[in-house]
């Protein structure tokens, strides 16, 4: 896909291809803060190369559309788990899945840790000006062990009912995995009693049904995934090492975006 700059009256403005925020880019052994996403953490894991580009040389890759029904989905999901905070009751798809001693956790800072372009769930790496961040869709509060807990909200359309063990399986739900496994390490460092056991809430579009009427209908599951957070440590290392190079580092052999790169740069210099 073929991706136009445009400024936020969406008009069509010229594409740079560099950053021009210097917060957006990191000078090695910096200490001064600079943020961190989940998503750009993920960057790394999949292409240290792409990651120091983007991060350290201020290369801009093209932008992607939004997920707008997706984030619709996002957004409903936790004005109803919102309802039920304020409440302290449990959420009508909880009995269904055994999870009757969980409620949505209260806290004075959900909202920001749910901000993920501003805030999120913060920690700051010991000796560097690194600042982790991730922006979650909610958290759950187990009322006998007094534990948080992680869960992320998913939206898809797929023709089969989900099932735990599949879905975990999936070769593009890896991330999601991940994904959980960060949040909880955060949690962690920020002095949480995070519960080992982390959920996706999945909402599942029935792809049978007869036309659209107006209206999508959607299956509910909660799927739950034993958590392991202890990779991220070492990743988060060999992240730094890049980030303090002086140079980028090999591309991952699978890297689309650099495959890409390198063959247009052979093909304009013929």
């Amino acid at each position: 896909m073929i991706s136009l700059k445009r400024n936020t009256k969406g008009e069509l403005v010229e594409a740079k291809g560099r950053r021009v925020r210097k917060k957006s880019i990191y000078e090695p052994y910096q200490t001064e803060e600079f943020r961190l996403s989940r998503g750009k953490f993920e960057d790394f894991l999949s292409c240290a190369r792409c990651f120091y580009l983007d991060r350290v040389c201020g290369l801009a890759a093209p932008g992607t559309p939004g997920w707008a029904l997706n984030s619709l989905t996002d957004d409903l999901l936790k004005k109803e788990f919102d309802i039920c905070r304020d409440q302290a009751i449990p959420h009508r798809l909880f009995e269904k899945f055994d999870l009757e001693d969980i409620v949505p956790f209260k806290h004075a800072n959900i909202d920001r840790w749910r901000d993920s372009l501003r805030h999120g769930l913060e920690f700051r790496i010991q000796g560097s000006g690194i600042l982790l961040t991730g922006g979650i869709d909610d958290l759950w509060f187990n009322q006998k062990s007094d534990e948080v807990i992680v869960l992320d909200y998913k939206s898809q359309a797929s023709p089969y009912p989900v099932r735990t063990r599949p879905y975990l399986d999936g070769t593009y739900h890896q991330s999601y995995k991940r994904q959980l496994e960060f949040y909880a390490f955060l949690l962690t460092k920020m002095e949480f009693k995070v519960a080992p056991v982390g959920y996706f809430y999945v909402c599942n579009a029935d792809k049978h049904a007869s036309g659209f009427y107006g209206q999508m209908n959607f299956e509910e599951t909660i799927v739950p995934y034993r958590l392991d957070i202890t990779w991220i440590p070492s990743k988060i290392i060999e992240m730094l090492s890049v980030l303090n190079g002086k140079k980028p580092p090999e591309s991952n052999q699978a890297c689309e975006n650099c495959a890409y790169s390198r063959e247009r740069s052979l093909m304009e210099s013929e």
